[in-house]
């Protein structure tokens, strides 16, 4: 079993920073690849980016690259997505999730998505 608990959001101007962390229970972390996924009002969740098991692979969404970075720290059991040069269109509720297989993370298969968090809520103010 694996808990995961996100934090670091908050509000911020366009064009600010933030980085999110996400803090996993268990003792099986390294074993997981991670991803994070977003929730605006009104919308869809939506995969942002995602992260192999040793962190040697990453993938974004057309959306996020270059603004956007994720990483893991397996020692902490923490997963962390950087988050630059933020637009209003980024305000979201910013879920992190784990699943054993990388290509339901990339996929968006929500459903089949092992373990998620509840989410932290990211303002963007124009």
């Amino acid at each position: 079993q694996v808990q995961l608990v996100e934090s670091g959001g908050g509000l911020v101007q366009a064009g600010g920073s933030l980085r999110l962390s996400c803090a996993a229970s268990g003792r099986t972390f390294s074993n997981y690849p991670m991803g994070w996924f977003r929730q605006a009002p009104g919308k869809e969740r939506e995969f942002v980016a995602a992260i192999s098991r040793s962190g040697g692979s990453t993938y974004y969404a057309d959306s996020v690259k270059g603004r956007i970075t994720i990483s893991r720290d397996n020692a902490k059991n923490t997963v962390y997505l950087q988050m630059n040069s933020l637009k209003p269109e980024d305000t979201a509720v910013y879920y992190c999730a784990a699943d054993q297989a990388i290509t339901t993370i990339v996929n968006s298969i929500y459903n089949g998505m092992d373990y998620w968090g509840k989410g932290t809520l990211v303002t963007v103010s124009s």
